[in-house]
């Protein structure tokens, strides 16, 4: 062997984003001047230097060359001992190579990092959050996770509340938070709370050691009923008393006196003999009905007797179900004796059927309507229409198409309900 070298330390010991350094004695013992190049193997190389890189021995000399450990702080430099090699090259005997090596002691450090998101959560009365954990340090770790809110009105619950990591490894936990009671009005309430991280070195662990993370959260609870939906509940109460208090009276007046005046205007015009039932001395029993709306037309038919004083209301609702392109024709008659003095039809077209609707009072037709026109329609008149004992009230209903009802699927006939209402007297013969 004509090259020898060794260094001086068994065990270098170092500690992340610190230094070490150790010497290395290399001894020519060949008969020629020689130079010799250095090269770091093993996991310490990325972060040892050598100096001098190059050096000259005269034969039977030796010198030192100095080794540098600067490790980073960093999870990829585990802890724990690792092997060290330097192959010193002799450059005019290259396969005289020597290879001396040491020990070197990667000192542990803990370090963890936990993030919080969101940071801010909006809810009625449950909050659901993640919790980012990470270890930044060289050896492993256990972080145990725990919250605490000052008021202590909540609760909080971890999918995981302990969780072992690597160096360098990271994973996620979820944190639900549930709060006692509901806020039905008033303002939104911030809850406040602190999430704690407490990392758990391992049991050997002796060097610094990590810290715990504290992460400030908040909760903010929402009321169940918000402020404007409060305003707009007030603002339809107010419009409904309004209503029935000032418009529907004020509606009702201005019909009574318009329907007052055209029965004036038919005496003054010749086509009604005057009676005690109109104003100012005309009128008459069999006077043509009003429409309200402009829908629906009242009409003059045979009157058997004279009414008998006030009658009773009374009301008769027909159901008429028909099959696709076929006719139905629905009745109700009103009973012998009897006089119905209708004021009110409403109609209803729920499923959405297609065809004609054609509605006759006695044998007098009212209106046709197409069924896709309406769901619900609805008629009222000011002078009643009078239909005579055993006479019959008929909703016609040639169906085309049957419509499709709140269950999503298409009814297998077309229905119609019509309801008719109104005054029903005794009549005097």
């Amino acid at each position: 062997m004509t090259t020898s070298a060794e260094l001086d330390l068994a065990t270098v010991v170092v500690v992340p984003g610190g230094e070490a350094s150790t010497t290395l004695t290399v001894r020519n013992d060949s008969e020629i001047v020689e130079a010799y190049e250095f090269e770091v193997a093993g996991e310490c190389a990325p972060w040892t230097t050598v100096e001098p890189a190059r050096l000259s021995l005269y034969p039977g000399t030796s010198e030192a060359v100095t080794l540098t450990l600067r490790p980073p702080r960093s999870p990829r430099v585990h802890a724990g001992e690792t092997p060290l090699a330097v192959r010193v090259v002799p450059a005019e005997r290259p396969e005289l190579a020597v290879v001396p090596e040491t020990t070197v002691f990667v000192a542990p450090f803990g370090q963890i990092s936990a993030v919080l998101s969101p940071r801010r959560r909006r809810a009625w009365r449950t909050g659901r959050y993640r919790v980012l954990l990470r270890n930044e340090g060289n050896s492993p770790v256990t972080i145990g996770l725990s919250t605490t809110d000052p008021e202590e009105e909540l609760r909080f619950a971890f999918s995981r509340p302990r969780t072992s990591l690597e160096p360098g490894v990271e994973t996620e936990t979820r944190l639900r938070m549930r709060i006692h009671k509901l806020i039905w009005f008033g303002k939104p309430v911030t809850k406040p709370f602190r999430l704690v991280a407490d990392p758990v070195p391992e049991p050997d662990f002796e060097e610094e050691p990590p810290r715990p993370q504290e992460i400030d959260g908040e909760l903010v609870q929402l009321t169940v009923l918000p402020r404007w939906l409060l305003a707009l509940l007030a603002l339809l109460l107010a419009l409904v008393i309004a209503w029935f208090a000032l418009v529907r009276p004020a509606v009702q007046s201005a019909a009574r006196e318009a329907a007052g005046d055209q029965t004036q205007d038919l005496v003054r015009a010749g086509q009604l003999a005057p009676g005690p039932s109109a104003p100012g001395g005309a009128g008459s029993p069999n006077a043509p009905g009003g429409q309200a709306g402009g829908q629906g037309q009242g009409g003059t038919g045979a009157q058997q007797g004279t009414v008998a004083g006030s009658g009773q209301q009374s009301s008769g609702t027909i159901e008429v179900r028909t099959n696709g392109g076929a006719r139905t024709v629905g009745t109700y008659t009103v009973p012998a004796g009897k006089m119905f003095l209708i004021t009110d039809l409403v109609i209803a077209n729920f499923q959405g059927d297609e065809g004609v609707l054609t509605i006759v009072f006695g044998d007098r037709p009212v209106t046709t309507i197409a069924l896709e026109t309406f769901r619900n329609q609805d008629y009222h008149w000011v002078t009643p229409i009078e239909i005579p004992g055993n006479a019959t009230v008929a909703a016609d209903v040639t169906c085309t198409k049957p419509g499709t009802p709140a269950s999503g699927r298409q009814a297998p006939n077309c229905v119609e309900l019509l309801n008719v209402s109104g005054d029903l007297r005794d009549i005097k013969r």
